[in-house]
């Protein structure tokens, strides 16, 4: 197949270039390509005519979107608008890279792909968006807690503050499932070459809450798990603008029933991750 990706500068569209490898991929990167810009998403789809458009292009910054707007709604929902137009001009399929922000976090057991989206921050709005901007022959895979190599996120933060500090705070009220961008890439490309339409919960398994990822990132490293503290998220200084979802547990249930092989529970890409960082 021939496969155009967005967003592929990014730490999960550079591990979506590389899962593809065997096939003929184009990667476009924000530099080449604007995908809020219409005529450039046109242009590049029609030109390249590809069998998928795989879109990892989004704006990620949470609290940053809570006070723009119109740029979430230009990044996050307008441009898979223009992508889903391009496609259906070649024939093409999309597959879209959606969130847990979609959802306010309020329901007490794990998030189905079933459940009535409900987005509490601007974030989870544009990117509900966006996904409603597709049709049935596409696929959007929602994922959440995202790390990895490439880029900036939370194990290399979580590592760089344990560098600088002898303790370290993160919020034990948020619960999710953290997911690896290698293994996400790897399931997206299961979903892409089965041709599989429709939407799909997708990360590692481990529900946990930031404060018992940090402690695993922290033993990951061979440090001290005791150095991170707990802390409220209603007692964070300074208060963060966009509100974060309590419960951000996404169950895998359309491939868990679709009789696919779910990701790997968290702590193995971790220490994968973690032993590859420190080896850089």
């Amino acid at each position: 197949m021939r496969i155009l990706i967005t967003g592929a500068g990014g730490q999960v569209g550079r591990e979506l270039v590389g899962v593809f490898a065997d096939h003929d991929v184009v990667a476009f990167d924000h530099h080449l390509l604007d995908v809020s810009d219409r005529d450039a998403v046109l242009g590049a789809i029609t030109t390249v005519r590809p069998d998928v458009v795989v879109n990892s292009a989004a704006w990620t910054a949470v609290d940053a979107c809570e006070g723009d707007p119109e740029k979430a709604w230009a990044i996050n929902s307008l441009a898979v608008r223009h992508l889903a137009d391009g496609a259906r001009r070649v024939g093409a399929r999309v597959c879209q890279l959606s969130t847990d922000y979609v959802f306010d976090g309020t329901k007490p057991e794990p998030y189905v792909e079933w459940d009535e989206p409900a987005p509490a921050s601007m974030y989870g709005r544009s990117k509900l968006g966006g996904e409603r901007e597709l049709g049935p022959d596409d696929t959007i895979v929602r994922t959440s807690w995202v790390c990895g190599f490439h880029g900036a996120n939370m194990v290399k933060t979580i590592l760089r503050l344990a560098g600088e500090h002898d303790t370290l705070s993160f919020v034990d009220d948020q619960i999710g499932h953290p997911t690896f961008a290698d293994d996400l890439a790897a399931q997206i490309r299961r979903l892409v070459v089965d041709r599989r339409p429709g939407l799909f919960h997708v990360t590692n398994q481990g529900a946990v809450s930031w404060f018992e990822f940090a402690q695993a990132v922290l033993s990951a490293a061979g440090l001290d798990p005791a150095r991170v503290h707990p802390v409220a998220t209603a007692d964070l200084q300074p208060p963060r603008p966009a509100p974060r979802p309590a419960n951000s547990v996404l169950d895998n249930a359309a491939l868990r029933l679709s009789g696919m092989t779910l990701a790997a529970d968290f702590h193995e890409p971790l220490a994968r991750l973690v032993a590859n960082l420190q080896a850089d």
